[in-house]
């Protein structure tokens, strides 16, 4: 501030207030200062690139995506330039592009943990494993305390008895910095899963629910919106009239709990010659807010959807469709498996005339632990019910009421919901219902799934790379005693089988 009272036009002290501000959370107003950084002869590329990151963070991946070109074709060389639009393409989806620019970044700042680890992410997504691991081998050399870069390193490699990271698990858990919630969480999941892997199911959980107990108490209790919008999305879907004339010319939406198929679903969809994946989109969410200008940060509130009953929903949908072409410049019949889209479907159907609805629902017991286990973005509060087994069951009681309320609501020619466990006995049988369902012909392809060499930028990108297996089906059973304060919640909600 002193800088700009001496001169006014003194682009860097912009480009640092933007900086600070965005390190607040502050983005509209960080995004005005690098504009205004830009505008006083401040390094162009940076400012576009950070700029990209502050339109990403406030839900505006098309303008994001038009920044971080601007700033590519300034061609910069700078690693810090060079990893923040790495950073940009990797969150609008366009993992592939981004895997360039992060190297360009490691290869100017080989001693940074920081950038070997978004290496490593991006090369995880693409599916190549070996060189991922070195990444994260790299992080970890330059900053042996970076957790994310150990957490990362376990879930892609398989612990054994012979080898495995517990040792040096362990002492990072001592050595950590206990005021680092989010890094102790990952480190516990790290633990946990490393006991999973060496078939240790109750220290796994033990684990699990050592780490999540101190973050629960650092996350506000969101329990009632949660309700709240499950509540809403089930009225919504008597509310609106959803045509039963199924168009099948537009979108897949392929939704459900995390961790319960829609990755596997996606991957055997896209496979099909005309349907291509644009991975998990905000798209709709987003453009449903704007219309609806309801206040709040959340683009997931019951508020947005109750006023979705009464909003005109053809603009919502056709700012949708040309959100996603115009950002990942898709052409023809796409997937979307963002699986919060699931509050949206009455809606997404209305909006969306030509497009269809895939639900995954898996075993009641087993989404629970699938999701128990899940390590998700510590900063997306929607799936805060993952830090407690019992939230994450009452979650689970009222995610299978809404899709039954569905199911009696909508028209079966546009929303279908796919047995996770059936898929897996009948993968061809399914694939062949889904496809039907979506106005596909049968395509071999759609077997052949984890032969596909797309990005999948999810926790499932292991196992999609695989031919299906069985193994997951009933693991629940494994991580009993631990388990049974979640069971007993599905009891209780008539979803559990006498097992």
């Amino acid at each position: 501030m002193q800088a700009l009272q001496a001169d006014p036009k003194c682009g860097e002290a912009y480009f640092l207030l933007g900086v600070l501000t965005a390190d607040h959370n502050n983005f509209a107003k960080a995004k005005e200062l690098f504009d205004r950084a830009a505008v006083t002869g401040h390094d162009k590329a940076e400012t576009h690139a950070q700029a990209a990151r502050c339109l990403l963070a406030l839900s505006r991946r098309d303008e994001a995506v038009g920044r971080v070109e601007q700033a590519i074709s300034m061609s910069p060389d700078t690693a810090f330039v060079l990893d923040t639009i790495g950073v940009v393409l990797s969150r609008a989806g366009l993992h592939e592009r981004a895997v360039s620019f992060y190297k360009a970044a490691t290869d100017r700042a080989p001693d940074n943990a920081g950038y070997a680890y978004n290496l490593g992410a991006a090369l995880q997504f693409m599916g190549d494993f070996d060189a991922a691991r070195e990444a994260f081998d790299r992080a970890i050399e330059n900053d042996p305390a970076s957790a994310k870069a150990r957490v990362a390193r376990v879930s892609i490699t398989k612990q054994t008895e012979a080898e495995n990271d517990l040792s040096h698990l362990e002492a990072a858990w001592k050595n950590r910095n206990q005021a680092d919630i989010d890094g102790t969480l990952q480190l516990a999941h790290a633990i946990a899963k490393t006991h999973e892997d060496l078939n240790h199911p109750q220290a796994a959980m033990d684990w699990l629910a050592q780490g999540k107990a101190m973050k629960l108490k650092a996350v506000p209790d969101r329990r009632n919106e949660d309700t709240a919008c499950f509540e809403a999305a089930a009225c919504l879907a008597k509310t609106l009239q959803v045509s039963d004339d199924a168009q099948m010319d537009g979108p897949v939406f392929i939704t459900g709990m995390p961790r319960t198929g829609t990755t596997l679903v996606d991957r055997i969809v896209s496979s099909h010659p005309d349907i291509t994946s644009a991975g998990e989109l905000s798209e709709f969410s987003v453009c449903l807010k704007r219309d609806a200008a309801t206040p709040g940060a959340h683009v997931l509130d019951a508020t947005t959807l109750e006023a979705a009953a009464s909003l005109p929903l053809d603009p919502v949908g056709q700012d949708y469709l040309n959100r996603v072409r115009h950002t990942l410049g898709i052409e023809g019949r796409f997937t979307d498996k963002m699986p919060l889209n699931i509050f949206f479907v009455p809606a997404i159907l209305a909006a969306l005339p030509g497009a269809q609805v895939i639900c995954l629902r898996r075993n009641p017991a087993d989404t629970v632990l699938s999701n128990y286990r899940q390590l998700f973005a510590t900063a997306f509060s929607y799936y805060a019910y993952a830090y407690s087994l019992e939230w994450t069951a009452d979650y689970v009681v009222q995610f299978n009421e809404l899709i039954a309320a569905f199911e009696a609501d909508l028209p079966p020619s546009r929303f279908t919901i796919v047995e996770y466990e059936e898929l897996v006995a009948d993968t061809e049988g399914q694939t062949r219902r889904m496809l039907d369902h979506c106005g596909l012909s049968f395509d071999p392809a759609c077997l052949a799934f984890h032969e596909s060499a797309a990005p999948v930028a999810t926790a499932s990108a292991t196992q999609v790379r695989q031919p299906i297996y069985t193994s997951s089906m009933g693991r629940w059973k494994r991580y009993r005693p631990a388990m049974d304060p979640a069971l007993d919640i599905l009891s209780d909600a008539g979803l559990l089988e006498n097992d």
